[in-house]
């Protein structure tokens, strides 16, 4: 089969969008399939390249900033793509601008279009200060124009039944169904004999207190004010917080962090690459995730395959992934004081951190990545099928033959 993925980004693995199209695409190739990539260019010109069996086209592209690139003038390259790669099935991952110049000059091709959703109006609300008391209006106004390009596809998926739920709450007019993002355990597995002290000295982390760690983007939706400031209310100092990752909103909470005199409590070191990310998730003792806006979270998902205990907010899709003391502890999302209390409980709970951690790598593994490959070629065929079999299905023109 001959997949075609569009997004907003790809070789940049700062945000799940980018990580999933690249996990997917790859692994297609790796099950021999023939895999394509539309990206904007970082370069600023439009390149062809291949990595890991992916033939990535990059176009024209101007940067303007959170994930979020215009790629004004594209038409010519995508068509020539389009005409050249010949795609069975086209995948895009957002309904931004290059996505909107692929929609119609596929569309005219008679080939089978389908996306996955990544987006929630909130992760973008909050990081462009919205006033709340607009914010209703303004998430109504994003999802109509998110809709006006999925609802022109032939199907979409999002990564679990919770986000289903939300598109579904949407005018979304097509099939969704929900399908995991994945994780590779080839990857990400326990390395119980690791030396721990290696990855926490290079990060600048704590070698005897417990660390909590976060990894993801820095911005203002992942709730990171409140784990902050619920550090601060904990009043203990026998256990380490690490944020980890790159966004618009570190520096500030750096400042929060200093003016509460907390720095020696709460890190901040900055971005892991995937190289050593695995290593050091092996070398902390949970992984907490504040952010009330997740679909999934990559993030989490790779934490628990890591097996370690997990600390998440008990919003959106999160309790799909962590069972309240099971594999760890829910606590109330904006809730500087509950988030506090939860830490609390973790830290005083800890001969059975081995036991949470067990069942954070049970649960993950109906998310191993070659099952989401598998059902992603699986999806492919049935709605190629399906639009096939509506194409032969058209009535005839007024005036034509059978057999014409």
């Amino acid at each position: 089969m001959r997949v075609l993925f569009v997004g907003q980004s790809y070789y940049r693995k700062d945000n799940g969008q980018a990580v999933f199209m690249i996990r997917l695409a790859e692994g297609l190739a790796r099950a021999g399939h023939d895999v394509m990539t539309l990206a904007p260019s970082e370069r600023l010109i439009a390149q062809r390249y291949c990595v890991n069996g992916v033939t990535v086209q990059t176009v024209t592209a101007l940067h303007l900033g959170h994930n979020l690139n215009l790629t004004a003038f594209s038409d010519a390259t995508v068509a020539q793509v389009l005409d050249e790669f010949r795609p069975d099935i086209i995948h895009i991952q957002d309904h931004m601008f290059l996505t909107r110049t692929t929609l119609p000059l596929a569309k005219r091709r008679h080939i089978p279009i389908v996306g996955t959703n990544h987006f929630l109006p909130a992760n973008w609300s909050n990081n462009l200060y919205i006033p709340r008391s607009v914010q209703n209006v303004v998430h109504r106004a994003m999802w109509h124009d998110m809709l006006q390009v999925f609802n022109q596809l032939d199907a979409a998926t999002t990564p679990t039944e919770t986000a289903v739920a939300i598109l579904r709450k949407q005018d979304i007019r097509i099939p969704v169904k929900a399908i995991s993002c994945g994780v590779d355990p080839a990857e990400f597995y326990p390395q119980p004999t690791i030396d721990r002290t290696v990855l926490r000295r290079r990060y600048g982390l704590d070698l005897d207190r417990p660390v909590l760690l976060y990894v993801g983007r820095v911005d203002r939706e992942k709730g990171l004010d409140d784990l902050v400031q619920a550090v601060y209310q904990s009043e203990r100092s026998d256990y380490q917080v690490a944020i980890a990752g790159k966004g618009m909103y570190r520096d500030m909470l750096i400042e929060k962090v200093n003016d509460l005199r907390i720095g020696e409590q709460v890190v901040f070191p900055g971005y892991v690459p995937s190289s050593d990310l695995p290593g050091l998730l092996n070398s902390i003792d949970a992984f907490i995730m504040p952010s009330a806006a997740e679909l999934q979270s990559i993030a989490t998902l790779e934490a628990m395959s890591c097996a370690l205990p997990i600390l998440a907010a008990n919003a959106r899709a999160l309790p799909e992934l962590v069972h309240h003391d099971v594999n760890g502890l829910l606590f109330n999302p904006h809730n500087p004081a509950n988030l506090a209390a939860a830490i609390v409980r973790f830290l005083e709970m800890r001969s059975r951190w081995r036991w949470l951690g067990e069942a954070s790598l049970e649960l993950v593994q109906p998310h191993q990545i070659q099952n989401t490959i598998q059902r992603y070629v699986e999806w492919y065929e049935s709605v190629r099928g399906r639009t096939l079999l509506m194409q032969n299905s058209q009535p005839l023109r007024f005036g034509a033959q059978i057999g014409d």
